[in-house]
């Protein structure tokens, strides 16, 4: 078989996406776009078509959108079978079946996997029942703890201090709602950015209002006997008045449905080569089962080929499209997935952006800007180049720093500030904690090693 007849038959063949998710619509687009005129069936377990998630914590919940119109826009019509409210139960790769939770079974010549990430629930599921507890991911979530916002509750609690708890947080003030943010963490943010940048964070939010609590956990949460929520009890002892609680303690992968199937997956996702291609539980590359979005994780060659598991929105579409490319290309055309990742969040009247990977800096210098004064940009350094930066209102020179991690360019940087409020160019140490213990909400996840070790361990998934 020739290439150019391997590529014909390849556009003819079955594609299943399981995940009707930012990603899977972009992947289903781009294998249309590229000319495949194969069957193309959409697997999801809402009941909705693809929709944008981000509004969902920001304009969504303070009602200057409606969460029904925020359905992702097509770019070309997929011509796809969609199978919605139902979901991926498991999977058959000798059969090369996906089966559903209602019994049903849907064949593939070829399987992309975009089922992204869910809610991490509350930790008791008796408390996680009582009226006026929350999580915030879906369509439905911020549906219901909208009009549960407006219905003229007093106090609101939120457990966690990552972007969508801080972001809820900075809903419910703008909606002049009393809120406590309980975090276990020394600062806001400190998973993601660490606590230099976390300290500023925890300024801003103690600035706007917010009564917060760091280095504590909630024990439980009180219901009354009407199955209300009342009050929440901190390890600290205190106990807090609230009639409402917003879980954000992060996201879980959806990687159950896989288990046993002989895929790679598992609580940080599914491992897959710089090509979107799953690993099967031995480490060999499939070459029928590509992963993308939220639920993936891959090597980078930027950052020492650790795999990385990001949950942006913007890595997300571009790794759909490479994954889609190469479903329906022989070997010598595939192309990796090396974007830059890049990441945003509105909070308290501030725009905070990143690119690159922040956990994995060793090193942070402010180099344009003041972090007492919360405008700032951030530069992060890793043995010696720059790895990421991070800014406060400053994303005009994100493009700038984008440049400087794919050319790996020497931390710290060379350049002089042009900004005379910066506070010091000598790197100190950005505070993150420890990457083996849990963090509230990170957008990166790095696996496969810890960034002070230089070596790599693969653990087969439990069935």
């Amino acid at each position: 078989m020739t290439a150019d007849t391997e590529v014909e038959a390849l556009r003819r063949q079955g594609r299943i996406v399981v995940g009707a998710s930012l990603a899977g619509l972009r992947a289903a687009e781009t294998l249309r776009d590229q000319g495949f005129t194969g069957s193309l069936t959409m697997i999801g377990d809402e009941s909705y078509e693809p929709y944008d998630r981000p509004p969902l914590s920001k304009q969504a919940l303070l009602g200057r959108a409606r969460p029904e119109d925020t359905a992702l826009p097509r770019r070309c019509d997929i011509d796809a079978a969609w199978r919605l409210g139902v979901a991926a139960e498991g999977l058959d790769r000798d059969a090369k079946q996906v089966r559903l939770a209602n019994g049903d079974t849907v064949p593939y010549d070829r399987l992309l996997i975009t089922t992204g990430t869910r809610a991490r629930a509350w930790i008791h599921p008796e408390e996680a029942a009582l009226d006026g507890v929350f999580v915030l991911r879906t369509r439905d979530d911020s549906t219901h703890l909208h009009r549960k916002l407006t219905s003229g509750v007093s106090r609101v609690l939120v457990i966690g201090a990552g972007f969508t708890g801080s972001e809820v947080a900075s809903v419910c003030r703008e909606l002049g709602l009393e809120v406590t943010v309980a975090e276990r963490g020394p600062a806001p943010l400190v998973g993601a950015l660490g606590g230099v940048i976390g300290a500023a964070a925890d300024r801003l939010q103690r600035g706007k209002g917010v009564d917060l609590r760091c280095g504590v956990s909630v024990t439980a949460l009180e219901g009354d006997y009407g199955g209300r929520l009342r009050r929440a009890h901190l390890s600290d002892g205190t106990a807090i008045d609230a009639e409402v609680a917003v879980i954000s303690l992060g996201a879980v992968r959806n990687t159950e449905w896989l288990a046993g199937s002989g895929v790679a997956a598992g609580p940080r996702g599914v491992a897959c080569d710089a090509g979107c291609r799953a690993f099967d539980v031995n480490g060999i590359v499939t070459d029928d089962i590509y992963a993308a979005g939220d639920v993936a994780r891959s090597p980078h060659p930027l950052f020492d080929y650790q795999f990385l598991s990001l949950e942006h929105w913007g890595n997300a579409v571009e790794q759909a499209e490479i994954a889609a490319h190469n479903m329906i290309c022989a070997g010598t055309k595939r192309i990796p997935h090396l974007w830059v990742p890049m990441f945003w969040s509105s909070q308290f009247g501030i725009n905070i952006k990143s690119v690159g990977v922040p956990p994995l800096g060793d090193q942070l210098v402010v180099t344009q800007g003041s972090l007492t004064e919360e405008r700032f940009v951030a530069v992060y350094g890793y043995r010696g180049r720059v790895i990421a930066a991070a800014t406060f209102d400053g994303a005009k020179w994100l493009g700038f720093h984008q440049e400087q991690i794919a050319a790996g360019a020497p931390f710290p940087p060379e350049y002089r500030t042009v900004d005379r409020r910066t506070e010091t160019l000598q790197p100190v140490d950005p505070d993150f904690p420890d990457p083996h213990l849990p963090t509230h909400g990170p957008t990166v996840t790095l696996s496969g090693h810890s960034p002070s070790e230089r070596r790599v361990q693969f653990v087969p998934s439990r069935a």
